[in-house]
């Protein structure tokens, strides 16, 4: 469910947000509802932000849920700029050109990825503990998460992905720029965005509410979810 806020950016104008990301994740539904009921579609969700979205989208379309892991590599000393991502069995995906532009070097940008894929590794024991990655070959997958802004993790997990061959992949956010939906029109192969606002600033600024998604709350929503795909 979308409403209209109170709150403005750039000239005034009103915005229309997502309450938060249970009710993103009912509207993007709504757009995703040609794969509802069908044996072949799985939906992954991006930790940790994507799950309640996922969570939401699978219980709509009758679908197995599971989490696929994916972590945005940071400017060294500048660790908010995201300058790649690096997903679970992934090749990691760098910004040679931000990295030549803050003359970054080799070892200092493979530091913080061997951070991340450490990082990888503790959420991946903590989300799924003993239990398999789903299987996807032959599947229709859709890869959710709560916004795109640059869309590198998005894109770190499609390519991923791609490698473990499924039927079909599909990226589905609530939020993101008109110009990020194009372009992943050239990765996936299907692309679907419930609201593409502009100017785009942050994903954040698309909800009400955007706390912190925790660990807790991933395991929890995991474990309602009755089509687990870590159980099928």
């Amino acid at each position: 469910m979308t409403r209209p806020m109170s709150r403005t950016r750039g000239a005034n104008a009103p915005k229309v947000v997502f309450q938060d990301r249970h009710a993103a994740g009912r509207r993007l539904a709504e757009k995703l509802a040609r794969y509802a009921n069908r044996t072949d579609v799985v939906v992954l969700a991006l930790p940790r932000g994507g799950v309640p979205v996922g969570f939401e989208v699978a219980e709509a379309l009758r679908a197995p849920l599971d989490v696929f892991l994916v972590r945005k590599i940071g400017l060294p000393g500048h660790e908010e700029l995201a300058v790649g991502a690096v997903a679970s069995g992934g090749v990691p995906l760098v910004n040679v050109q931000e990295l030549a532009r803050f003359q970054v070097s080799e070892r200092k940008i493979q530091q913080v990825i061997d951070r991340e894929k450490r990082e990888l590794a503790r959420r991946d024991r903590t989300y799924r503990g003993d239990a398999p990655p789903p299987d996807v070959r032959d599947k229709t997958v859709l890869i959710v998460d709560d916004g795109l802004a640059t869309g590198s993790s998005m894109q770190a997990a499609v390519l991923a992905l791609r490698q473990q061959q499924p039927a079909k992949l599909v990226v589905a956010v609530p939020v993101a720029p008109p110009e990020v939906c194009d372009a992943f029109r050239n990765l996936a192969d299907d692309v679907v965005c419930a609201s593409t606002p502009t100017p785009f600033t942050a994903v954040s600024e698309w909800y009400e509410n955007f706390a912190q998604t925790t660990d807790d709350e991933v395991r929890r929503l995991l474990a309602l979810s009755p089509a687990s795909a870590r159980r099928s």
